[in-house]
This record gives C-alpha cells, structure tokens and sequence, in this order.
C-alpha cells in the first residue's frame, strides 16, 4: 500500500475527527499513560479550528497515533476521505463509521482527557 504525504499538511486534514465509544475508551487510555509533559506540550499547542485536539502542531504528526480512531486509520484510501496532495490513492469504496460518539475538538476537548 503506497503512504501518504502526511508531512506538511499542519494538520489540515485532521478534522473533523469522529469517534467510537470503544475508540474513546482507547483514547483514554493513551492520554492518561502519556508523560504529563508530553500531554501538557500538546494540549498547549495552537492548531486551525476543527483540527483534532491531538494533532502534534510542532513535530506535524498524529499525538495519539497508536490510539487513533478508525477514521483516521482509513483516511487517504476511501473515496470520501481522499487526501488532496494525493487523490489517487482513494480507491476504496466510501467509508461509514458506525456507532459515532462524537467528534474530537467540538464534542470532546482536552476536559475530557
């Protein structure tokens, strides 16, 4: 499978960012075993409106990528999340998430965490 040209992006295409309960349990999970300095440099960080709360600004990656939700696993391979630096990899049939929750930075913030 080709990779993504994630790098440069600033986070543009990390959001909104819809999630399960069993994602948020996950989530969870990972935030509260994080350093308290790692989480508190990230949860200071400015990112554009919309763009998830664990979008790492400053080393332009994913804060929370081995508890990233499906959407995001997906993204860039389904023709409803094509990447805009490289459409061509969206071959695969439109992806529907079930059982949503809610959304990162609108339903749950860094309170939350």
């Amino acid at each position: 499978m080709n990779s993504l040209p994630c790098k440069g992006c600033k986070g543009l295409c990390c959001g909104p960012v819809s999630i399960t309960a069993k994602e948020l349990v996950k989530i969870k999970k990972k935030v509260k075993a994080m350093p308290s300095r790692l989480r508190t440099n990230l949860e200071k960080q400015t990112r554009y409106h919309g763009t998830c709360i664990f979008y790492d600004v400053e080393n332009d990656k994913c804060g929370i990528y081995s508890a990233r939700p499906e959407v995001c696993k997906r993204f860039g391979y389904h023709k409803n999340l094509a990447c805009f630096r490289n459409p061509t990899l969206a071959v695969s049939d439109n992806y529907i998430q079930k059982e949503k929750i809610g959304v990162l930075s609108i339903d749950y913030t860094w309170k939350d965490f």
